[in-house]
């Protein structure tokens, strides 16, 4: 079982076990964590009585998902990327290609400002709703709050292949909402541990959904 994280300390310490970042990604984080506090007095991005945890809930927690992704390249799309959680804290740990997608115009703005201020060339910023997106394939595809299972695959499953993996953390209704799918989808993924909330869990599967597994229950 994943180590549980309840602490600022114990969060930082784990991503620098992990991830082993170096100066200038430690600054980045820092910064980026900074900017995020900052922007949500102008705009909803965080839960206000997340801040004083903000390297567990948000920083950590996205985090974890790189985690599960180890030694992998090519594109990584986070869906409903909203304020760059997960998708910037990939981008600043990991050289990954990364695509943004995000249809709110402020919540847009501020990405592309921290990818800017960050000097982050790796990341793209798609300002649209994901059925306007051009298709493209993905090694990776995050979605950390952006539509129930069902329609997320179905919406996304254009930008998968059959080595593409899904990160897509669920909270405490990961089994419940993985039930619900077609046994084709089911045996697509398995459930991992929140190393960030003891009632969360994390959705990860491999592979693309065709048209055929689609109409198989």
């Amino acid at each position: 079982m994943s180590i549980l994280l309840e602490s600022e300390e114990a969060a930082r310490t784990w991503i620098g076990e992990s991830f082993a970042p170096t100066a200038g990604q430690w600054a980045r984080l820092e910064r980026f964590a900074a900017m995020l506090v900052a922007e949500n007095e102008l705009q909803n991005l965080i839960a206000a009585s997340t801040i004083p945890t903000l390297w567990v809930r948000h920083i950590a927690d996205s985090a974890q998902l790189l985690a599960l992704d180890p030694e992998r390249n090519g594109l990584w799309i986070d869906l409903g990327s909203g304020p760059g959680l997960p998708g910037l804290v990939v981008a600043i740990l990991s050289e990954r290609q990364m695509l943004l997608v995000e249809s709110r115009k402020r919540r847009c703005d501020f990405l592309r400002a921290v990818a800017t201020e960050l000097d982050l060339r790796h990341v793209e910023v798609a300002e649209a709703p994901l059925e306007r997106v051009s298709t493209r394939p993905s090694s990776t595809i995050s979605a950390r709050a952006f539509a129930p299972l069902d329609k997320l695959i179905s919406l996304s499953t254009r930008f998968s292949t059959e080595s593409t993996r899904w990160l897509l953390p669920k909270g405490r209704n990961a089994v419940k909402e993985l039930a619900l799918l077609p046994e084709a989808w089911q045996r697509m993924f398995h459930v991992e541990q929140s190393r960030t909330d003891t009632d969360s869990q994390i959705l990860v599967g491999i592979g693309q959904i065709g048209v055929k597994q689609r109409g198989k229950r």
